[in-house]
């Protein structure tokens, strides 16, 4: 193994060791996802290049399963639709690719949940901001202090970090953390009772 290599595994595992003040946040998260699909809502969810997979990712957890067999979540993600994403980037430009599929589709009691690493991606930021006004809760992925898209969210998972590969590998352990405690509510006797 390469001294390289050794330090990205060091930064990761010293990174997952700083991740327990997130867990209260992941908690809240999860209840506010249980409330919300228990009622009708949807997760619709959205983010660029990595973020987009990540964004995926949730999604496919959801609607399909994670762990368990149980019913499937209404969830959506809203960068999977290429003639709809190239279609308002094209007529509308690509900041609002987001924005207007959550104007479009975003009702009160849904989740609306962006991903960006940085805080900063213009798409992003107004499609929480989008969420908002549709009466939406709003739910960040990011890292660092969350920048611009902090002021649009009702509750931010902020990784500890400004490295993007390390932000990303710490969305997916919250994905998947997030994933367990929706996957283990939806399969639980009654097929999910809100909290």
């Amino acid at each position: 193994m390469s001294d390289v290599t050794r330090e990205h595994l060091a930064e990761h595992a010293a990174l997952v060791g700083a991740m327990a003040p997130l867990l209260d946040v992941v908690d809240d998260v999860a209840s506010r996802m249980r409330r919300s699909l228990d009622v009708g809502g949807t997760v619709l969810s959205f983010g660029n290049g990595g973020s987009a997979a990540d964004a995926q990712h949730l999604a496919a957890e959801l609607i399909g399963r994670y762990k368990r067999t149980r019913r499937p979540l209404a969830a959506l993600s809203l960068v999977v639709d290429p003639s709809v994403v190239s279609c308002i980037a094209n007529d509308f430009g690509y900041d609002d690719v987001f924005a207007r599929q959550v104007e479009g589709l975003a009702k009160p009691g849904d989740l609306v949940v962006g991903f960006t690493t940085s805080g900063r991606s213009p798409s992003v930021v107004r499609g929480l901001a989008a969420g908002r006004r549709c009466g939406a809760t709003t739910v960040l992925f990011a890292g660092g202090d969350g920048d611009a898209a902090l002021a649009e969210a009702d509750l931010a998972l902020l990784v500890p970090s400004t490295t993007t590969p390390r932000i990303q590998e710490m969305h997916t352990l919250l994905v998947h953390l997030l994933s367990e405690e929706i996957d283990t509510w939806a399969a639980g006797p009654e097929g999910g009772t809100a909290a």
